[in-house]
């Protein structure tokens, strides 16, 4: 049965208290503070940092990577959560601690399942947003499936294949639909980040 492989950054006396107690975690350790390049982080799922460890500049850059969910482990009553998916609270305990790796895989792979890339910008299912920096537009039901069937296709989709896949050919409907719609998220993406490149279209159809 495959285990989380976390990677644990912190003080001495941090890592050696997990370390001993490793035999109740529900997840395997990894304790390597000394490579930190992106290749080798590429075998964690998670890692749980002490605020210790929190400002060195290696392990800064560490936590700006998105790949994987990060708990800070912090004594503080009053912390800075930025970096991090969740805090662990100490002193705690072995339970605390495996269904707090726990709830933040499952969290990260919902999120990652729900999150796309296209182009330069990332489409969130559950917020039904389409995001690029730091704005976003949101998107209806209908443009997110519009969206995801241009990604899926990579090629030029017709009004009568995109009618029938996303529509289903339905009685109220006509190609005249795939054309509005398509207008309007056209406009949207305008109006908010001035791309005038992001859908295309040709004698055939639409397509990314």
């Amino acid at each position: 049965m495959h285990k989380t492989n976390i990677l644990i950054l912190g003080p001495k006396s941090f890592i050696s208290t997990l370390v001993e107690l490793e035999t109740h975690f529900n997840f395997s350790l990894t304790v390597n503070q000394n490579n930190l390049s992106n290749e080798t982080l590429k075998n964690f799922e998670g890692i749980i940092c002490h605020e210790d460890n929190r400002n060195n500049p290696e392990i800064i850059n560490v936590l700006s990577n998105s790949e994987y969910f990060k708990i800070l482990a912090t004594k503080k009553d009053k912390y800075n959560k930025k970096n991090f998916d969740c805090i662990l609270q100490l002193p705690t305990t072995i339970t605390e601690i495996n269904t707090l790796v726990e709830s933040s895989l499952a969290k990260k792979k919902f999120s990652k399942n729900s999150s796309i890339k296209i182009k330069s910008y990332l489409l969130d299912k559950n917020e039904k947003k389409l995001i690029k920096s730091n704005s976003f537009v949101v998107l209806t039901e209908k443009e997110i499936q519009l969206l995801e069937l241009l990604l899926m296709k990579k090629k030029t989709i017709s009004k009568n294949e995109i009618l029938s896949l996303v529509w289903k050919y339905a009685m109220d409907v006509d190609t005249h639909t795939v054309e509005t719609h398509i207008y309007r998220l056209r406009k949207k993406i305008h109006d908010k980040f001035m791309d005038n490149k992001f859908i295309f279209n040709n004698k055939d159809g639409y397509y990314l």
